[in-house]
C-alpha cells in the first residue's frame, strides 16, 4: 500500500517541480518571513485541535517524533528520532532519539517527554480533549529503557501505525509541564522546534524567532517569522499582491489565483494539488428530529454533488465528488460505484422525490433548522449557500448562521448545533485515519454527529488489522456503505489546493495536506 501511495505522491509533486528546482539553490540565512494565516487558532494545543489554524500557529515551535518527507511523500523521515525499528509482527516500535535536544525553557528532552506526550493523546486526563485518542488506542505500553530510547508495545496490530506516528499533530511536550498542568499547552508554548515563541496579539499576528539551540545544526535559515491573521480574503490578496506578505500556505480559490497571476505575473508562484480535505454535512443525532434516519437520509440524498462540483469548482476550493477516502487515491471508491450509494445519485429528480417522501413519513414535510457554519470565506460560505439552496428544493428551510473559528468549533465540540458544515482534516490517504472520524463518538471525539454505532466500530477494527490491500478495500466499502445508509454525516465535496507564494520565498514544499510542512525550518528568502 505504501508503494502505491508513493506513486501517487510522485505524480502529485509534478506540479511543484519548478519550485523544487529553485529550492536546490544554496540557502541564504537571515530575514523575517511574513505570511498569511487565514484563521486564528482558538488555542495553542496541537493534540486537542483539528484545525490547520493551530498547526500554522504552533508547529514552528515544536518537533515530532517522525514526520512525512514532503519531497518523497509519503515516505517517513525522523524529526526527533534518529532511527527506528519495527518488529516483523508489528507489535513493537523502538525509536532512538537525538541527544542534546533542549526545550525552549532550557530543560533537556528525554524519552520520558515522548512517553508523556503519547500518554496524553491516547489516554487524555480530565480537562484534555484528544481527537486522536482512537488513533493510538492500539498502544499497550510505552517503555523508556534509557533517556534516548522509547519503545511502544502494541496490544493489537495496526498496519498503519508508523504513519500515525508521523502525524503533524503529535507535537512533543515537556513531561514536566504536563505533570504540573496537563492543560498548559492550550495557553503556553514550550517546544523543541526551530523557532521560539515571540508574541501573539489576538486579531493581529503571531511572531517567532530563530531557536539558537535548535538540535539540527544550521537550521532554521530565517531569523524569524510573522504570521498575520487575515480573516478577510480581500485583505490577504491585497497584502500578497503588495508584497507585505510572501505567501498563504492553506489555499486560495481559482478566482483569487487568477487575480494574483494577472496582477503579479512572474513574481508569483502558484502550486496546485488535490487535497486530503473535505467538507461534510453532520447531523447532531442526539437532537430531534435528527435522531431519525429518515430525516438525515432525506437531507443527504437531496444534495446534487455532481452538479454542485461543476459550479463550486469555479468559485471555491471545492472540486471533487468522493466518499470517505480522497478521490483518485488508491483506496478510494471509484465514481461508478460511488454513484450507486445513498447521496451520490445522478438522477436528482428521483432522489428528491424520495427525499420528500421520507420527510413526510417522518412527520416533517416542511422541516426548518439552523445550519451551523464557519465564517471562513473559502470554502465554507459557498458550501453553506449551496446546501441551503439544495434543501430549499425539497421544501426544507435552513437558517444559515456563520461563526468565527473559536465559537464555531466550540459549538461543534459541545453538541450545541442541529446540522453543521463540518470538515475532515486529514494529512494522508490511509483509511485508518480517514475512517476514524466516523467511529462511535465515545471512541472518537472527532465524530461530531455524536452517533454510537458498534457495527461501524467492528468493521473499523477488522480493517485496521488487515494487511492485504484488496481485503482492506472490501472492508472500507462496507464501512462506507453503512455510514451513508445510516446518514450520520457525509462528505459534500473534496477540496483542491492552490497555494500562492512569492518567488523570493524558497524551501517551502507543497503537499496534498495543508497540515504538513508548517515547521518552516527549511524556508529561506532569496533576497
Amino acid at each position: 500500500m505504501r508503494t502505491i501511495l508513493g506513486l501517487v505522491g510522485g505524480i502529485a509533486f509534478a506540479l511543484a517541480g519548478a519550485a523544487g528546482s529553485a529550492d536546490a539553490q544554496q540557502p541564504k540565512r537571515g530575514g523575517t518571513l511574513n505570511f498569511a494565516i487565514s484563521a486564528e487558532t482558538p488555542h495553542y494545543d496541537c493534540h486537542g485541535s483539528e484545525t490547520y489554524a493551530t498547526l500554522h500557529f504552533s508547529a514552528p515551535f515544536y518537533s515530532t517524533l517522525v514526520r512525512f518527507n514532503l519531497a518523497k511523500f509519503p515516505e517517513i523521515e525522523g524529526d526527533l528520532a534518529t532511527s527506528w525499528t519495527i518488529a516483523p509482527d508489528l507489535m513493537t516500535y523502538t525509536f532512538k532519539l537525538h541527544q542534546g535536544v533542549k526545550f525552549h525553557d532550557g530543560t533537556p528532552l528525554t524519552s520520558e517527554d515522548v512517553k508523556a506526550t503519547y500518554d496524553r493523546m491516547r489516554n487524555p486526563p480530565k480537562g484534555v480533549v484528544s481527537p486522536r485518542r482512537a488513533t493510538f488506542a492500539d498502544i499497550g505500553t510505552i517503555e523508556t529503557p534509557d533517556a534516548s530510547t522509547v519503545v511502544f508495545k502494541m496490544k493489537a496490530v495496526n498496519a498503519s501505525m508508523i504513519e500515525h506516528f508521523a502525524s503533524p499533530w503529535n507535537c512533543i511536550y515537556s513531561a514536566k509541564d504536563l505533570a504540573k498542568d496537563p492543560t498548559s499547552p492550550r495557553t503556553r508554548i514550550n517546544g523543541t522546534g526551530p523557532f521560539v515563541f515571540g508574541e501573539h496579539v489576538k486579531g493581529s499576528h503571531l511572531t517567532g524567532k530563530r531557536n539558537p539551540d535548535y538540535f539540527k545544526k544550521g537550521l532554521p535559515y530565517l531569523d524569524g517569522f510573522r504570521g498575520v491573521f487575515t480573516l478577510q480574503a480581500a485583505a490577504m490578496l491585497n497584502a500578497v499582491q503588495g508584497g507585505q506578505l510572501l505567501g498563504e500556505f492553506r489555499g486560495i480559490s481559482p478566482a483569487e489565483r487568477d487575480r494574483l497571476v494577472a496582477a503579479m505575473g512572474d513574481r508569483i508562484r502558484i502550486e496546485e494539488e488535490s487535497w486530503t480535505l473535505n467538507l461534510l454535512v453532520a447531523f447532531n443525532t442526539t437532537k430531534k428530529p435528527f435522531d431519525d434516519v429518515r430525516v438525515r437520509r432525506a437531507l443527504l440524498i437531496s444534495i446534487d454533488r455532481w452538479g454542485g462540483s461543476q459550479g463550486l469548482s469555479k468559485i471555491s476550493l471545492l472540486r471533487s465528488v468522493g466518499g470517505l477516502i480522497r478521490p483518485g487515491s488508491p483506496l478510494a471508491t471509484p465514481p461508478d460505484e460511488l454513484a450507486k450509494l445513498p447521496g451520490y445519485s445522478k438522477d436528482m429528480r428521483a432522489a428528491r422525490a424520495e427525499a420528500r417522501k421520507l420527510l413526510k413519513e417522518a412527520g416533517h414535510p416542511n422541516l426548518k433548522f439552523v445550519l451551523h457554519n464557519r465564517t471562513i470565506a473559502q470554502p465554507y460560505t459557498p458550501a453553506g449557500i449551496f446546501l441551503v439552496d439544495q434543501w430549499r428544493q425539497i421544501g426544507v428551510t435552513a437558517d444559515h448562521k456563520q461563526y468565527e473559528t473559536s465559537p464555531y468549533l466550540a459549538g461543534l465540540n459541545s453538541g450545541n448545533y442541529e446540522v453543521a458544515v463540518d470538515f475532515s482534516n486529514l494529512f494522508m490517504d490511509d483509511s485508518t485515519l480517514s475512517l476514524a472520524k466516523y467511529l462511535s463518538h465515545d471512541r472518537s471525539p472527532q465524530n461530531l454527529s455524536r452517533a454510537i454505532d458498534r457495527e461501524l466500530d467492528k468493521l473499523y477494527d477488522a480493517h485496521v488489522r488487515e494487511r492485504d490491500v484488496e481485503k482492506r478495500k472490501g472492508m472500507i466499502r462496507a464501512f462506507e456503505r453503512r455510514v451513508f445508509e445510516q446518514a450520520y454525516q457525509q462528505p459534500i465535496l473534496w477540496w483542491h489546493r492552490i497555494v500562492p507564494t512569492h518567488k523570493v520565498l524558497m524551501g517551502w514544499q507543497m503537499s496534498p495536506s495543508h497540515n504538513l510542512g508548517a515547521q518552516l525550518e527549511g524556508v529561506w528568502l532569496n533576497q
